[in-house]
């Protein structure tokens, strides 16, 4: 293979693992632009605006009306502004998409999505800016799979001046042209905020209409005594339960142990992360990277150049906890990606290839261009970028040890204790520890021979078996994606006829009154594992027996960004769906 293919070769894996790292980003919302037909309005008049939603390529969200109702549509709500009235609301129409799960193509949006809005201002309407706030629910999915629903606020600011003869001027007269103003519907009803509404028992098991403020005011009423998430076998759900009743808290590794102690298991926890099946399959790679900057036989530059890659690893992890700890943010997203897991399983099958001498990547040649000194900064920066990517691997398969790290530093964070964020950076010194002294041992390796091949086939079994493991991950995480909305909503449907609640504020106002232990399901209708775990886990005759006296709820967040889903999700320290939160009255 020639070096431009090579070059081409290693573009392409490297463009791949970007791509993943985009798409893992898919929590985040959209572009959204909100544009006014003027920047100016007279009190009294009318006001034309639009939002203009940028859908990636591959991926659709659900129209206005889709034709399953079941399905979530995206649904444009207004807060309410004194003296300004919603007239209508104009989406485009809609194109037909087909959809694994479904007999029948389904109504979507696609590419730029313009919605049109027209304001009525009232008379009384003070000149000034005024802004008319708004939020737009969406959910993307591509053509198997779909990504939670999103939230997204936004907001039009137009200055109000006084009459005048003179005409108001346009700004974006163009992207008006295509919306059928006059041929809208009315906008949704304003968020209720009397008396919580009594729940209807519908396939979709909605959430009775009560204020968010009076559901958290409810909830906090109540102890949480256990809360546990993803799928639990009949044994485990069983031993959650018994757990919360006897009050007994999931132990952590650091629980009544000492600094030192804990020091001490911190460090040896990131010394075991070089053992990884993340990290393992690097070593040959890494090793060829610091044994071609250590040519010549110098233990020192060999000591060096380990040391920088190990110096990366100790710099991620302390810059990672940092942030994490800091910002109070969920470490693991990007490996919840499928696309992550295609990617690096990708990559290590290119490696794991180049291993068995299929395809040639020669570090050495890479890097033997640059010597020491002055111009050996490109051999530690590339020693220093894959420490940095090792540190990030580890963390994908290692992250409850990194979780239970940055947690606890959290909780010594929280109180008082600052010395807590230095935690992280010592995994990330123990994870360091053996490089330094790898990289001065490769300057005294035994001449290149036979044994070298076979130590190199050996490490390509490594690989190909991790690019494997990643796959399989990968299609994990798409598999539980793989389901009908339909057959959840009709679980959930039976579960409210066997005595589950639909409305949590209903649920929680009878637990406080008969004084009862609550279980809440949070469950989504794009969620597999909670249709699962409904006939299987929840359906157990031990396990209906165990919360036979207890008030049961199923809260639909099929938005977990939404009030009151986020802060009650936020609450229960949920990951992911479905969820499970036991409560005691207080």
């Amino acid at each position: 293979m020639t070096a431009r293919g090579l070059r081409a070769g290693a573009t392409i894996v490297l463009a791949l693992v970007a791509g993943a790292l985009l798409w893992a980003q898919g929590a985040q919302p959209f572009p959204l632009t909100a544009l006014l037909e003027g920047p100016t309005a007279h009190a009294g008049s009318t006001v034309r605006a639009l939002l203009k939603l940028e859908i990636p390529k591959g991926l659709h969200v659900q129209s206005n009306a889709p034709r399953d109702p079941s399905l979530i549509p995206t649904t444009l709500s207004f807060v309410a502004v004194p003296g300004v009235t919603v007239r209508e609301v104009v989406f485009p129409k809609s194109t037909t998409a087909t959809v694994r799960g479904y007999s029948e193509p389904l109504d979507v949006f696609e590419g730029d999505l313009l919605i049109g809005v027209q304001f009525v201002l009232g008379p009384d309407v003070a000149v000034g800016p005024l802004a008319l706030p708004a939020r737009l629910l969406y959910q993307a999915c591509t053509d198997s799979a779909c990504l939670a629903p999103k939230t997204v606020q936004t907001s039009w600011t137009i200055e109000i001046v006084r009459s005048s003869s003179r005409p108001l001027a346009k700004q974006t007269p163009t992207l008006f042209e295509g919306i059928a103003f006059g041929h809208g519907l009315p906008p949704p009803p304003p968020p209720i905020t009397g008396t919580p509404a009594q729940p209807s028992a519908t396939a979709s098991a909605s959430t009775a209409a009560a204020p968010t403020g009076d559901v958290l005011a409810l909830f906090d009423q109540f102890d949480i005594a256990g809360s546990a998430g993803g799928y639990r076998s009949t044994a485990e759900f069983l031993q959650f339960i018994h757990d919360a009743e006897a009050g007994v808290k999931p132990k952590g590794a650091f629980e009544g142990r000492g600094p030192l102690a804990i020091l001490a298991i911190v460090f040896i926890g990131g010394l075991a992360l070089n053992l990884t099946p993340c990290v393992l399959p690097m070593i040959p790679i890494n090793l060829a990277i610091i044994g071609a900057g250590a040519q010549g036989g110098r233990r020192g530059r060999g000591f060096v150049l380990g040391l920088v890659y190990g110096g990366a690893m100790a710099l991620v992890y302390g810059v990672l906890g940092l942030v994490v700890i800091l910002t109070a943010g969920t470490f693991g997203t990007i490996n919840a990606s499928p696309w992550f897991n295609v990617a690096i399983a990708i990559l290590f099958v290119a490696l794991g290839l180049a291993m068995f001498d299929v395809i040639s990547i020669d570090f050495s040649r890479l890097s033997s261009k640059i010597q020491f000194k002055q111009e050996s900064r490109g051999t530690m920066m590339l020693a220093f970028g894959m420490g940095a990517v090792a540190a990030l691997l580890a963390g994908a398969c290692v992250a409850p040890v990194v979780i239970q790290v940055v947690v606890f530093s959290s909780g010594l964070y929280a109180a008082g204790t600052t010395a807590a964020l230095a935690l992280p950076f010592v995994l990330g010194l123990g994870m360091a520890l053996p490089w330094p002294l790898a990289g001065a041992g490769i300057a005294s390796l035994p001449k290149p021979g036979a044994w070298m091949v076979r130590v190199k086939q050996v490490m390509g079994v490594f690989i190909i078996g991790t690019a494997l493991y990643y796959g399989y991950l990968a299609y994990e995480i798409f598999s539980n994606r793989w389901v009908d909305p339909e057959s959840v909503s009709a679980s959930v449907q039976e579960q409210l006829q066997q005595g589950w609640h639909s409305s949590i504020a209903e649920g929680l106002q009878k637990a406080r009154t008969d004084r009862s232990m609550v279980l809440i399901d949070f469950w989504a209708t794009w969620c597999k594992n909670c249709l699962v775990m409904d006939k299987t886990t929840l359906a157990d005759p031990a396990v209906k027996q165990a919360l036979s006296q207890y008030t049961r709820i199923k809260f639909q967040a099929d938005d977990p960004d939404a009030s009151p889903a986020k802060e009650l999700l936020k609450k229960t320290g949920a990951a992911g769906l479905p969820h499970y939160a036991i409560l005691r009255p207080r």
